[in-house]
């Protein structure tokens, strides 16, 4: 079980807009793999490719060997995908467990063989005792589930999903983390699209980062955790220009960093050697510090 995805110098246009931009991915069997991005980096974009819902302006992709664009029906044989939106008011008046026989009937499933494919999956995604409830009755939480059960009724070789976790509570998250390490487990190649940088910290055994439609980075979470190569030193002032002013330059001083909310990020080689610097040197320009914690660097620090 399990298949590859490669991707040489994918790209897709809209008019004269690149979206995708000469994309590059190697996605090994039975990996987890992260698509990492802001909204608008072209993250669903190069899924809609993958998946053959869209073709790509230039450049080839394959999916266990077969060429999206010259043989997309055995691409679709041999992927489940689940979309970032789920239409469900299209079918709400259905029960999950009518939803997933006609799913199954339209993947192809031997027709008696249908019931009860539907009824390991829900099985596998803890819907069983709500099988038999209208998805209109269904919450957020059971809807994704029930989209990634769809994904798996023909035990496909390969698993795309697009932001799977997007807009559910922290209980759903971990249930759909936990779905798809047991995925993992047998043997399942997962390529997943995201912007929770805990979730690819969780999932992935690789990532790749996008911005603008091209790839900026891949590594695995450790690999590019290192390549920050600093402590970092989180400071919450009302000074923070001044801050930076004051330590910009400093022989112990990597990288600065500002935050959306107003924070200052010092990247430092050793925190401990250095806090006490940051507090002299505060002191010295009148420079009022309100937090001041410290930490090894995470995906958030990779990313920004």
């Amino acid at each position: 079980m399990g298949g590859s995805v490669e991707a040489e110098q994918l790209t897709r246009s809209f008019g004269a807009r690149e979206v995708v931009r000469r994309l590059d991915l190697e996605v090994g069997k039975g990996e987890v793999f992260g698509l990492l991005g802001p909204n608008g980096a072209g993250k669903t974009t190069t899924i809609r490719m993958l998946t053959t819902l869209l073709a790509p302006t230039s450049g080839t992709a394959r999916i266990c060997g077969y060429d999206i664009s010259k043989h997309p029906a055995q691409v679709r044989r041999r992927i489940g995908y689940a979309s970032q939106n789920v239409p469900w008011q299209v079918n709400s008046q259905l029960t999950g467990r009518e939803k997933l026989e006609i799913e199954a009937a339209l993947y192809h499933v031997p027709r008696r063989q249908c019931r009860t494919r539907a009824a390991e999956v829900l099985e596998l995604v803890e819907l069983t005792p709500h099988a038999d409830r209208r998805i209109s009755h269904y919450s957020g939480g059971m809807q994704k589930r029930l989209d990634l059960a769809c994904g798996l009724l023909h035990q496909p070789d390969v698993l795309i999903l697009d932001e799977p976790s997007l807009g559910l509570d922290v209980q759903s998250r971990h249930r759909i983390w936990d779905h798809l390490d047991s995925l993992r487990g047998e043997g399942v190649t997962i390529l997943v699209a995201t912007n929770y940088l805990d979730e690819a910290d969780r999932l992935c055994d690789r990532i790749t980062i996008i911005d603008d439609g091209r790839a900026v980075v891949t590594g695995s979470p450790a690999e590019l955790k290192k390549k920050v190569g600093a402590d970092v030193i989180q400071v919450v002032t009302q000074d923070a220009g001044r801050l930076q002013e004051a330590v910009a330059g400093l022989p112990w001083v990597k990288r600065l960093l500002s935050t959306e909310a107003g924070d200052v990020h010092i990247y430092v080689e050793d925190a401990a050697e250095a806090l006490p610097a940051l507090m002299r040197l505060s002191i010295d320009h009148g420079v009022d510090l309100e937090r001041v914690t410290y930490k090894e660097p995470t995906l958030d620090d990779v990313f920004l």
